[in-house]
């Protein structure tokens, strides 16, 4: 019987995210391909004689109701768990950045515990319960690349690449995603965009695999967000300055990053780039 299971939590990167028509239960249908990345939270889960989740978190404070907490609450009651258990998380990705922290924990707590408790939980049910902690949870049980879309519940895996090489900043900057979206939604209105600006959905994986300065991938979220917040602007210029084969925002924000077929020219624009922004990560793919 194991005592204890350590697990790995990768962070993301939205390389393309296309922000779709409301739903009639308030989230947002969306395009896009996630790419994992590695840049890496810890988790050290433990049986533990106490019932319930104790968590104890290093380098960032988490709120009471968070991700890892509801992971715990909904997996204890499908594999009809009773012992409590302990979990160290050490923090590395940024939070608030649209990197997926706390949808990657999430996930790499359900692995964890179905490892240590031996629950022998089917990834369907996983996924159901993925779907019900956070939208972007269920990709983080798949494989290291993958098209998603829906709400983020409708995931295809995809070959991932390994010739890519990535430096993020992730500026001063917190936007909730509430915002966000309320951005992107009166960005909309205000600005007529054309269906040629963007890669079909079925097109998506195609165009991952062309080089990558033939990308023309977009994030809905940036233009909205780089007129609101001058720092993204400042630090997406200067990834771009530094000659990224392709380089946007994640998610909804606020880190953006650039991607490098070369490994020489990413270290090289990190090495520029680190000594101008104090939250800045050179990172391979997944």
């Amino acid at each position: 019987m194991l005592s204890s299971v350590c697990e790995l939590a990768p962070s993301k990167l939205n390389l393309s995210l296309k922000v779709l028509e409301k739903r009639n239960d308030g989230f947002h249908n969306i395009e896009s391909i996630f790419q994992k990345i590695r840049l890496f939270d810890k988790l050290t889960v433990s049986r533990s004689l106490t019932a319930g989740c104790s968590l104890h978190v290093h380098g960032m404070v988490l709120p009471a109701e968070n991700t890892v907490q509801k992971a715990y609450s909904l997996f204890a009651e499908v594999a009809k768990i009773q012992e409590g258990i302990t979990v160290d998380l050490v923090k590395h990705i940024p939070s608030g950045a649209g990197m997926g922290g706390g949808s990657s924990d999430a996930a790499a707590l359900l692995r964890a515990l179905n490892s240590l408790f031996s629950a022998n939980v089917p990834q369907s049910e996983l996924l159901r319960i993925a779907e019900q902690i956070g939208s972007d949870v269920p990709f983080f049980l798949y494989g290291d690349c993958a098209v998603v879309s829906g709400r983020g519940e409708n995931v295809r895996s995809i070959k991932g690449r390994k010739d890519l090489y990535f430096v993020i900043i992730c500026p001063p900057v917190h936007s909730s995603t509430k915002e966000a979206y309320a951005l992107v939604d009166e960005w909309n209105m205000d600005n007529s965009i054309s269906k040629e600006d963007w890669s079909l959905l079925e097109d998506l994986e195609d165009v991952y695999n062309k080089p990558v300065c033939e990308w023309n991938f977009d994030n809905s979220f940036t233009q909205p967000l780089v007129n609101k917040y001058p720092k993204i602007k400042e630090a997406l210029t200067a990834i771009i300055a530094t000659g990224a084969d392709f380089a946007n925002m994640t998610g909804s924000g606020s880190a953006v990053f650039g991607v490098f077929e070369a490994q020489e020219k990413a270290q090289d624009a990190y090495n520029k780039l680190a000594s101008c922004f104090n939250r800045c990560y050179l990172c391979d793919a997944f």
